[in-house]
């Protein structure tokens, strides 16, 4: 490892997006318990961080308040960071959705996180009569307005979603100088230049998707330079990507796994999102999943070949975030985290590096080692002997 190398490491966190997707079929009560039961086992896993969604419509998310549920989730937790994945800022008033975060932040001590959006579903826009041309230039409106509240700022400020007269935040953030901030990035470069041009971190929703995949270095790209024209410096620690992953023993066990939920979570997103791609004619979906990129399923060394598959494309990255989606049963879903936490973690992590430097060390030298060590041994031995014989010739000798 050269010090440039060094240099340029992220070390890779390891987290959860979670929209959720739950099936209309399945009882949604259990089904939140069941999510704030997975955020227990990151946690108790070594998980860095969970980002927990807003959605309206649908049936099949079925989160619309995520500060609701980092409150829950707080509560349960002692290490995991929570973020808001993402609030969807046109459908509230700046105001108040910096009161709630910044409120989340003192309960959480300064675990949450604040992930922003323009609203994916555009079925929650249609409801609240909003036009979805006008969502992303909302979505910097709102951000620039709680942005200026979080750093103690009075704002008056009217505009045609919103009226601020006198506006402040009645607390001070407990993060210094306030949580952090992340924005929303799929195919679209609006996320990129928000996150140059003020210097926030990037969540790319859509990472293993073909065109998310593809838009994944011209969006950093993007960032970057507006950075640049703005006197700033992208951070890649902050820089996190999104992707499915269901991982057992076994390639055959991940497949039998997966046949439980994934067809299901596969309907709901061909009828969100028409214009996406056809199943290729008499294509396993599984497969065409797996020879696309799209997910992982499979073994804990398949998702190892992901991730250096992503890192060839983009650089490093401050985290990789699996998408929560519910494809396997309860036990295999939990096994399937722990498996990454494991196995795959510490890959990206380099915390194994000097332990098998070690190791390789040692077997390499072992037969010397070793020799040395009898050598030691059976000197040790001919000097007690020798000693032992001195003293009784000394008492034979009295």
């Amino acid at each position: 490892m050269t010090a440039a190398n060094d240099r340029d490491f992220v070390p890779m966190r390891n987290g959860i997006f979670m929209a959720p997707f739950h099936p209309t079929d399945r009882d949604p009560t259990e089904a939140l318990q069941r999510d704030l039961e997975l955020i227990e086992h990151l946690d108790r896993f070594g998980y860095e961080e969970a980002w927990i969604g807003e959605h309206h419509s649908a049936g099949f998310e079925i989160i619309s308040s995520p500060e609701l549920f980092i409150a829950a989730a707080a509560e349960r937790t002692s290490r995991i960071k929570l973020g808001t994945g993402v609030v969807s800022l046109p459908y509230h008033n700046p105001l108040m959705t910096a009161n709630r975060i910044i409120q989340l932040d003192h309960m959480t001590r300064g675990r949450v996180m604040f992930g922003v959006g323009p609203g994916l579903l555009p079925s929650d826009a249609m409801m609240l009569g909003i036009d979805p041309m006008t969502q992303r230039d909302r979505m910097l409106e709102g951000l620039l307005v709680i942005m200026r509240l979080f750093r103690g700022e009075v704002v008056t400020e009217k505009t045609d979603w919103y009226n601020l007269v006198n506006a402040r935040a009645h607390l001070t953030p407990y993060s210094h100088p306030h949580p952090e901030i992340c924005v929303a990035s799929a195919v679209s470069p609006s996320g990129g230049r928000a996150a140059g041009k003020y210097g926030l971190g990037m969540l790319c929703v859509a990472a293993t998707n073909a065109d998310g995949f593809d838009a994944l270095s011209t969006n950093w790209q993007i960032a970057c330079e507006i950075a640049a024209e703005n006197g700033q410096v992208m951070d890649r620690g902050k820089l996190r990507l999104v992707g499915p992953v269901h991982i057992a023993e076994s390639r055959e066990q991940a497949r039998k796994n997966v046949e439980w939920g994934l067809h299901k979570w596969r309907e709901y997103f061909a009828n969100l999102n028409p214009l996406a791609p056809p199943l290729p004619e008499g294509m396993d979906p599984v497969d065409a999943m797996i020879a696309s990129g799209q997910a992982v399923i499979g073994t804990p060394d398949d998702a190892i070949e992901q991730i250096k598959r992503l890192q060839a494309k983009q650089g490093q990255f401050g985290a990789f975030l699996q998408l929560a989606h519910n494809w396997a049963p309860w036990d295999a879903t939990i096994n399937s985290y722990r498996l990454w936490a494991e196995h795959v973690a510490p890959v990206f992590k380099r915390a194994n590096e000097s332990r098998q430097a070690s190791y390789q060390w040692v077997t390499e030298n072992g037969a010397n080692f070793m020799g040395q060590a009898m050598q030691a041994a059976g000197a040790m031995i001919q000097k007690h002997a020798d000693e032992r014989a001195a003293k009784a010739q000394k008492k034979a000798g009295e």
